[in-house]
């Protein structure tokens, strides 16, 4: 008899329309779930999946098997005008080996899905999925495009050859012929791809700005939306490739700077063919067992996918005093420029010693060496974003933007220049490490989303804390594990705070009930001797930073991480006006 399953086991099973973690190119995914996994069962999806591609004339594929810690990633190439049935293709073959090797019935039945216990009606299903998904001019437009070095962007509904000012776009519905596409008219932009675990936005941010200050209309694409030459034409998350393609189609966009996170990599892969630069800021522990990665190796290996578009010429940009980072990306065959906080750091005199491009500090000056020559690009305690040099994950991303501005071409004189001025005014970098001074109270507005980001946070809030007190607004998304959340709480409690205001973020709830992680939080700040009378809940953002205005007394510093976007921008709004009105603590709040 057959064993039922309560729920299928896989997960996520998906498709990979552009450069991914396990190959170059198009294909699909699928996450092992609820299953032991043993050679029998690889072996037998391996069997099968070749077998399914052959029959649909698709050839020898690559196929790829990770196993981790919570199951397997089954991953496969497949043309790009079939990578739903792809998705298909997959499943079957995961199904019917389990049917096999473990009599498990996993409920897909036909018609709707290729049946696991025939192979003769699967593969007759999955010609017929096949049949109705192929687009023979796609592929053939691709290939043209490849072989003019131009780069294609595909989504459900558009398909586009070229970037920026040398775009032309189609709807996937109406693909035009080879002859009528303006080949002449199309061409590539700079393009810098930004990724990490903290610090993306604000180097996206600075390498735009720089972008801009060169004569480029720069485009750029991060957390809070899509801007050109600074203006919001989009908002929301577009920190995947979805943001990347649109950025990419803005027909002035002259250079483009893209945020490039995690979970658009492992959901879709990267939206681009080739980038001039790509930069990897830091990896931390944040987002562990979402697609079976559990661990700092697996995380930079997401992260270094940026690679795959470099090619021969491309900058890899990256941050030596990261470690794990620094370890993995030292083997890649790319062009490598590291960046640390200590010129003398000897991943960097090696690099230089090769002719290669570096950017550090080195007597209180940032220093870019690039092709053989040594630029002082100015005092790091006088750039704004530094924070009088107390913010060292700043000068991290200060270093990481000069570095690929200069790999983009842009003037050192140009780079010195903006990093002179950028961050002195709140609009330059709205949500990261935003500060007001109300006589003597000092506020602290961030994104810190993860335990290294608050970490660090907290190290340049509490540098000017002597006899007052430390409030903190803290909450946390819920895609987080249970023990991320509770680090999260231990580096808090870390810092001695003598109030705690707990919030739910709306809009990243993702499965959790309101208060759930507020309790988590709370757990562990008492379990960690932070006073329960000194944390409160307040789960609305807004209110919990209204609540701490009002706590406050002169000399305390309030840090409040505010990471919806409205709530972000109440926030924001609400102290900026505060300032106007000359507001101290103790006032009433308007």
């Amino acid at each position: 008899m057959s064993i039922l399953p309560t729920a299928l086991p896989f997960d996520d099973s998906r498709r990979l329309t552009g450069s991914n973690l396990y190959f170059d190119g198009a294909g699909a995914v699928l996450e092992t779930i609820g299953v032991v996994i043993d050679d029998a069962l690889l072996d037998g999806w391996c069997v099968r999946t070749e077998l399914a591609c052959r029959a649909l004339g698709w050839g020898d594929v690559s196929l790829v098997v990770r196993r981790h810690a919570s199951g397997a990633a089954l991953a496969f190439e497949a043309p790009i005008d079939q990578l739903f049935s792809a998705t298909e293709v997959n499943e079957w073959a995961w199904l019917a080996t389990l049917a096999t090797e473990r009599a498990v019935d996993a409920g897909l039945h036909a018609p709707g899905h290729p049946a696991a216990w025939d192979e003769a009606s699967a593969l007759h299903t999955l010609h017929a999925f096949a049949a109705a998904e192929h687009r023979p001019e796609l592929p053939v437009l691709v290939q043209a495009a490849e072989t003019r070095g131009l780069t294609v962007l595909i989504d459900d509904d558009m398909f586009s050859i070229g970037q920026g000012t040398g775009v032309r776009s189609w709807p996937l519905k109406n693909l035009p012929a080879i002859d009528a596409v303006p080949w002449t008219a199309l061409h590539d932009i700079p393009v810098a791809l930004v990724t990490g675990s903290n610090g993306k936005t604000t180097t996206v941010r600075l390498l735009a700005a720089m972008a801009q200050a060169h004569g480029w209309h720069a485009g750029h694409s991060c957390t809070d939306g899509v801007f050109v030459d600074g203006r919001a034409i989009d908002s929301g998350d577009f920190s995947g490739p979805a943001g990347a393609r649109e950025v990419l189609r803005q027909p002035q966009v002259e250079a483009a700077v893209l945020e490039t996170a995690r979970g658009g990599i492992l959901r879709r892969g990267l939206a681009v063919q080739r980038a001039n630069v790509a930069v990897i800021t830091n990896v931390s522990d944040d987002h562990f067992g979402e697609y079976g990665i559990h661990d700092l190796d697996g995380l930079a290996a997401v992260k270094l996918t940026v690679a795959r578009v470099l090619g021969a010429v491309g900058l890899l940009v990256v941050n030596a005093d990261d470690a794990v980072l620094a370890t993995l990306a030292a083997a890649m065959l790319v062009p490598l420029g590291w960046f640390a906080l200590d010129d003398a750091h000897p991943l960097l005199r090696a690099q230089r010693e090769h002719g290669g491009s570096t950017c550090a500090v080195r007597d209180g000056h940032l220093h870019l060496f690039h092709q053989g020559v040594d630029h002082d690009l100015g005092v790091v305690a006088q750039m704004p974003l530094s924070f009088a040099g107390s913010a060292g994950y700043n000068i991290a991303n200060i270093a990481a933007a000069a570095l690929a501005a200069a790999a983009l071409g842009i003037p050192a004189g140009t780079i010195a220049d903006v990093l002179a001025r950028f961050g002195s005014a709140h609009a330059d970098n709205p949500g990261r490490l935003q500060h007001w001074r109300f006589g003597t109270l000092e506020v602290f507005v961030d994104y810190a989303h993860n335990p290294e980001g608050l970490r660090g946070l907290l190290g340049v809030a509490t540098t000017s804390l002597s006899h007052g007190r430390l409030g903190l607004v803290l909450g946390q998304a819920g895609n987080r594990e249970d023990a991320d959340i509770r680090e999260l709480a231990a580096v808090a409690a870390g810092f001695h705070p003598r109030r705690v205001v707990l919030k739910d973020i709306e809009g990243f709830m993702r499965g959790r009930v309101a208060g759930e992680i507020a309790s988590i939080l709370r757990d562990e700040l008492v379990r960690r001797a932070v006073p329960a009378e000194a944390v409160i809940e307040c789960l609305n953002e807004l209110d919990a930073v209204r609540g701490l205005l009002v706590w406050a007394h002169d000399g305390d510093v309030l840090v409040l991480p505010t990471h919806g976007m409205q709530a972000r921008q109440a926030a924001v709004e609400l102290l900026d006006r505060l300032q106007l009105a000359n507001w101290h603590a103790g006032m009433p709040l308007p």
